[in-house]
C-alpha cells in the first residue's frame, strides 16, 4: 500500500469508528504506522497490522488519553513496546514533549528507528522506566504523567512506581474490564497505600464487548506527611 494509499485508509477508518484526529495527523500516522510494520516483519513488535485494527485498538486508545494531558506536558511512555501510545499521542498532540521507553533493549532499539523513519523527534530510552522516573525527580525534565498501556498488573505497576510517587506528578493507565480486581489485589497485596486510584474516562473499543478506561494515579499527599 503505497504513503497516499495508507493516509486515505487511516483517515476513513477514524471516519468510519467515529475517532476524532486532527486533519494534518493522519499523515503522520500512517508514517508512524508503515514504519512499525515494516520493523514487525524483523521483531514482532504489534498484532495490528492493518489499517481498521490500527486505527480502533492504538489510536482509539491514544485518542482517548490525549484531552486528559495539558497543554506542554512532559510524557514518559513506559513500557512502549512498538511506541504505542507515546508516538501517537505525540502525532496528534505535537505541544506535548513525549519520551518512550522500554527495559527490553531491541525493542527500544526497533523503536528508535521507527520514529527517525516516521520523521518524528521523539527520545527513546533503553532500561527500567522506575530508573530514568528517579533520575530525573526534580528541574525541568521532570516527568508530569506517566502513561501506561499493557504493560503489567495494577500491583506490579505499583511496586514500581509507587514508592517513587513523589518523582512524578501523576500515571495514567489504560486497563480492561477487571481494572477493580486488579486494584483489589493489590491493595491485598499492601499496595496503594500513598497513593489514590481513580477512573477519570472510559471507551468501548470497536469489537470488543467491553469498555477500557483510564486510571488515574496520583501520590497522596497526607499518607505522605502521616510518613514523615
Amino acid at each position: 500500500m503505497s504513503d497516499h494509499d495508507l493516509t486515505g485508509a487511516i483517515g476513513a477508518a477514524c471516519s468510519r469508528l467515529g475517532i476524532e484526529v486532527p486533519t494534518e495527523s493522519v499523515p503522520g500516522l500512517a508514517a508512524y504506522a508503515a514504519s512499525l510494520w515494516s520493523w514487525n516483519e524483523r521483531l514482532n513488535l504489534t498484532r495490528h497490522t492493518d489499517p481498521e485494527t490500527f486505527v480502533a485498538r492504538d489510536v482509539g486508545d491514544a485518542a482517548a488519553i490525549a484531552p486528559h494531558l495539558a497543554a506542554g506536558e512532559r510524557v514518559l511512555d513506559v513500557g512502549t513496546g512498538g511506541g504505542v501510545p507515546g508516538v501517537i499521542l505525540a502525532i496528534l498532540r505535537p505541544d506535548l514533549r513525549v519520551e518512550l521507553c522500554d527495559s527490553v533493549g531491541k525493542k527500544a532499539r526497533a523503536v528508535a528507528e521507527i520514529v527517525k523513519a516516521a520523521g518524528l523527534a521523539v527520545p527513546v530510552h533503553d532500561g527500567a522506566a522506575q530508573q530514568l522516573v528517579g533520575a530525573r525527580a526534580s528541574g525541568a525534565d521532570r516527568f508530569d504523567t506517566l502513561v501506561v498501556r499493557a504493560v503489567a498488573p495494577l500491583g506490579k505497576l505499583l511496586g514500581w512506581f509507587e514508592p517513587i510517587a513523589s518523582s512524578y506528578g501523576r500515571m495514567l493507565v489504560v486497563k480492561g474490564p477487571r481494572w477493580e480486581e486488579e486494584k483489589a489485589s493489590a491493595r491485598l497485596e499492601g499496595r496503594g497505600k500513598k497513593v489514590t486510584i481513580r477512573r477519570i474516562a472510559s471507551w468501548r473499543t470497536a469489537g470488543r464487548d467491553h469498555d477500557s478506561v483510564l486510571l488515574e494515579i496520583r501520590r497522596r499527599i497526607a499518607a505522605e506527611g502521616l510518613n514523615r
